[in-house]
């Protein structure tokens, strides 16, 4: 029954602007009108990550629940961890809308949303009052108008070590001018060399953007691995537009969805040779099947987002419960077994 009402939910959904549908399913959640099946596992799901114990390697990246308003109910849909964010010092309203593009015909997204969100004092507060039973973390920003960004994301990670099991820096949407700058061996050593001062124990993780260059791949593996990061998020959206069908395919801003999938999952198996650091894969996964290719490229952990705006919430119990499916059918006793066993499918 819950499915069918989530699909009967999903169809109205987009009829209506998709940010006001996204802020809709936000507000469907805290009602309660989602399934809320709790963490899936087995003995063969369970993974550890930077010092959490994983139920499951299925992740909810950020964005979805960019002011950490609905971390209970996402917490018992089925994740096995849960991003939310981006946050920045100062609350912002983010770019102009429409700043969200519904894709259907290639079952993808584009955003230029611009880190709008509450800031960080409201978001943290929400987080260290909010119930859970799986790793929630922050994904840190930095405000459009910033004369120092780096300034800016070692701020958030001050005010959010206290309250998060992991933080992330996003020097890596393309919809704030010259953040990806930051990606630069020399910036990024800075940046997270500052960021890194504050966090007390908590564990940071880097996201990264597709469309890096091999040299680049590499410059960003040494400097996560030399600055101690606990893991490398592979990746962001693109600004890449080929072979897209939509009628939104011209708009400004960042690629997610389905036509990321190949892209992010081959920058992701490039990384695995380069680096120990674990790698979490995002990119255009829909199913069980992209979730474990994703894995045997050589991720210990996935996330996921813009699938949910085709499949709903039903997904995530779904692909979970089919990668535990694939672990046994392949013979792998874990998922740790598994990570990066057909790296070079992806080379």
């Amino acid at each position: 029954m819950n499915a069918l009402i989530e699909k009967l939910g999903l169809t109205l959904l987009h009829r209506v602007d998709p940010e006001a549908a996204h802020g809709l399913a936000i507000r469907a959640l805290r009602m309660g009108l989602t399934a809320r099946p709790g963490p899936i596992t087995s003995p063969r799901l369970g993974v550890d990550l930077a010092g959490m114990r994983l139920a499951n390697p299925v992740g909810l990246a950020a964005g979805f629940d960019k002011n950490a308003t609905a971390i209970e109910p996402l917490s018992d849909a089925g994740f096995g961890f849960i991003e939310v964010g981006a946050a920045t010092p100062l609350p912002q309203p983010g770019n102009d809308k429409p700043r969200l593009f519904r894709l259907t015909e290639d079952r993808a997204a584009i955003n230029r949303f611009g880190f709008n969100n509450e800031g960080m004092e409201a978001i943290c507060a929400r987080i260290a009052a909010a119930k859970r039973t799986i790793p929630v973390g922050l994904n840190l920003g930095a405000n459009k108008t910033s004369t120092d960004r780096a300034a800016d994301f070692a701020q958030v990670m001050e005010a959010a070590r206290d309250h998060v099991d992991f933080a992330t820096v996003n020097v890596s949407s393309p919809n704030t001018e010259k953040l990806r700058d930051l990606q630069g061996k020399a910036a990024l050593a800075g940046l997270l060399q500052g960021v890194m001062d504050v966090r007390g124990d908590t564990p940071v993780f880097l996201k990264i953007a597709p469309d890096l260059t091999e040299a680049e791949i590499a410059d960003v593996a040494q400097v996560a691995q030399d600055a101690g990061v606990a893991a490398i998020i592979a990746t962001n959206t693109t600004l890449s537009r080929d072979g897209l069908q939509s009628p939104h395919k011209g708009e400004a801003g960042g690629l997610s969805g389905a036509p990321l999938f190949e892209k992010s999952t081959r920058v992701l198996a490039r990384l695995s040779t380069l680096t120990d650091v674990p790698l979490i894969g995002v990119g255009g996964i829909s199913d069980a099947d992209q979730a474990y290719a994703k894995i045997c490229a050589g991720a210990c952990a996935v996330q996921l987002y813009t699938a949910l705006v085709f499949g709903g919430l039903a997904m995530v119990p779904a692909i979970a419960k089919g990668i535990d499916e694939r672990l046994a059918r392949d013979g792998f006793a874990t998922v740790a077994d598994a990570v990066g066993s057909r790296r070079e499918d992806w080379l």
